[in-house]
């Protein structure tokens, strides 16, 4: 029997080998709901964990806390105990002016301004995710009808240090690296996907991830949009994933 994984807490077995990955615990019972059969597996620090299936297969969610360094805890056990697909989950901001509120974000590469993969790996190395689990976002947002950008993400370690620059004494430091993110083609903010595509070129998995675009206003944003479009992306990627990987398995 497997050993059971000190911070997820789980051991093989117990979850799946296609796992959604949400920063926030209090999102892993929505996501849940999408597959057949969710059941409640174990919940330790920011990492909970339920197990359900789509398309007959058994996946799992397994939220990672906010930032990489919790996220590269999570995958790390989720490696050790066989998974071989994570999809990145949740919420982000916009860098683009054409962006709306709403708009899905499918990330195909993350900008490492983050302390934690560079325990891993030298920062000229590149944080990208696998083409085909991009292609299944994009073939999954086009099936939904949601309006989704496909592009790189800026993964950070300090969120008010964005949100907020001028309250930083690195104010004019932190608006200018902004700005030339953005002038490079950044599509989307956020603090988790950097280190989920890096871990899985290490151990040779596969990870995307896909974000919906946020303001701070949420109670208008759950009115005037679907406040589950990146959950309900995730979800049928693994779908077209899980089918692809069963059809090649046939041949």
């Amino acid at each position: 029997m497997s050993e059971v994984q000190y911070h997820i807490r789980v051991k093989e077995g117990d979850v799946g080998k296609y796992v959604l990955l949400p920063g926030d615990p209090g999102r892993c019972e929505s996501i849940a709901n999408y597959f057949d059969h969710p059941k409640f597996v174990s919940f330790n620090r920011e990492h909970k964990v339920y197990t359900g299936y789509i398309s007959g297969e058994m996946v799992s969610v397994v939220s990672t806390g906010m930032g990489c360094p919790s996220t590269a805890i999570a995958v790390e056990e989720l490696v050790k105990i066989g998974c071989h697909t994570f999809i990145r989950v949740g919420t982000s901001g916009a860098m683009q002016p054409h962006m709306e509120v709403g708009d899905i974000a499918i990330i195909n590469a993350a900008i490492r301004d983050e302390g934690t993969s560079r325990q891993y790996l030298p920062i000229e190395y590149p944080a990208i995710a696998d083409l085909d689990v991009i292609n299944a976002l994009v073939q999954a947002s086009e099936k939904l009808d949601y309006t989704h950008y496909v592009g790189v993400s800026h993964t950070k370690d300090s969120f008010y240090s964005e949100v907020e620059p001028e309250r930083m004494p690195m104010a004019p430091f932190l608006k200018d690296r902004w700005n030339q993110w953005v002038a490079g083609g950044a599509i989307c903010s956020e603090m988790e996907a950097s280190i989920v595509f890096i871990l899985a070129g290490i151990y040779r998995k596969r990870a995307g991830a896909v974000t919906m675009i946020i303001g701070s206003d949420m109670d208008t944003i759950a009115k005037k949009h679907d406040p589950d479009g990146m959950i309900r992306v995730a979800v049928e990627a693994l779908r077209i994933l899980i089918t692809k990987d069963k059809d090649k398995d046939q041949k």
